[in-house]
């Protein structure tokens, strides 16, 4: 948690919307909240008053995952919340289950299939959702996954069969993707409710985040990529193992340090805040403790992904949680070894461990 949370501006105090009910934010941007079943109990998701090709009705942004719970939310905000308008566009922030897992829903109108409304998502987002989609396994679960985190160190054998038995994680959330949807690429400006939003692309906690800006307004979308209570999760996975999210991360924070320090963000989860630029710099300090921890740890004996997990994590945590503690642990380590201050090497337990270089 933000033990500088205090640096922060909460407009709306402890004000939130209850379940199935909306709550005007900003002109035209109304709040809703989901309940998720995880440790993150919670998910934002926003509606947007529009008008394409002269037809009025809304644009939504994130959906939640398949669930019969939220399934009824959005059924009790489709009659009493939309003035009986319908959904023009549904834009997905990025390709996790919680964002993208009743997008197909949504767009075809409930169980009532009220409308035919369209996807807008960035390439690599809709790309990897239909990928994690089709496959037996995610990045959460799977035999993949389970041999990946074992080379990094796992090797609780109850822990490894449990994400063997995950194969079907992600397409338990997200039965189906859109067949088809509409491209949205960085900076492009999309006009909702006569009022242009810019598209932010972010990477690091997913291919090609995309988050929503209207300076006009002053207010930013942010979906996962700027969160006031808790860290953004920059996860090293199976599919990219040799990839170095977190540097990708921390490079996209930049394009949120020009936004003026007042600018209502407006997260996936917690509550909406103000002091955008404090939040950023709050997350690089954030980081950067994490690292000199990693460095220190490494210069005194080599370690495991696994190894580094307890430094960044004092509690316990069940297989879902281990998932992104370990991918993100892995995280710091690649931006370190990929810098030239690590060298890995893999040991004669099958282990890759990193010293200082």
């Amino acid at each position: 948690m933000n033990a500088l949370e205090h640096q922060l501006q909460y407009p709306f105090n402890d004000s939130m919307p209850e379940a199935g009910r909306a709550m005007e934010v900003a002109p035209g941007v109304f709040w809703l909240r989901m309940p998720l079943p995880f440790a993150l109990d919670h998910i934002n998701l926003w509606l947007l008053r529009d008008e394409i090709d002269g037809k009025h009705g809304w644009t939504v942004v994130d959906c939640g995952i398949t669930s019969d719970t939220i399934k009824q939310n959005w059924e009790t905000v489709f009659d009493s919340v939309l003035d009986g308008l319908p959904v023009l566009r549904v834009i997905v922030t990025h390709c996790h289950p919680d964002h993208i897992g009743l997008a197909h829903w949504v767009c075809s109108g409930g169980e009532r299939k009220r409308w035919d409304a369209r996807l807008w998502m960035t390439l690599g987002e809709y790309m990897q959702a239909r990928v994690m989609a089709a496959g037996d396994g995610s990045n959460a679960g799977g035999e993949a996954a389970a041999r990946h985190f074992a080379r990094h160190g796992l090797n609780d054998q109850d822990s490894l069969e449990k994400l063997r038995n995950r194969k079907s994680y992600y397409s338990s959330l997200v039965p189906a993707i859109p067949g088809q949807y509409r491209r949205l690429r960085e900076a492009e400006g999309v006009k909702i409710g006569g009022k242009t939003w810019h598209v932010v692309t972010g990477f690091g906690h997913s291919p090609e985040h995309c988050a929503l800006h209207c300076e006009e307004t002053g207010v930013l979308i942010s979906g996962d990529m700027v969160l006031p209570r808790i860290s953004t999760n920059v996860s090293v996975f199976d599919i990219e193992p040799e990839g170095s999210p977190l540097a990708l991360y921390l490079e996209s924070l930049g394009r949120y340090e020009a936004m003026p320090e007042d600018t209502l963000v407006l997260p996936s989860h917690g509550r909406p805040f103000r002091c955008v630029r404090t939040r950023i710099r709050q997350l690089r300090e954030h980081h950067d403790a994490r690292l000199a921890e990693v460095r220190e740890a490494c210069a005194q004996k080599p370690q495991s992904a696994a190894d580094i997990v307890p430094l960044m994590f004092k509690r316990q945590l069940d297989i879902h949680q281990m998932t992104f503690a370990l991918g993100e642990a892995l995280a710091h380590l690649h931006l370190l070894w990929l810098a030239g201050e690590l060298k890995r090497t893999q040991h004669a337990d099958g282990v890759i461990r990193f010293s200082a270089a």
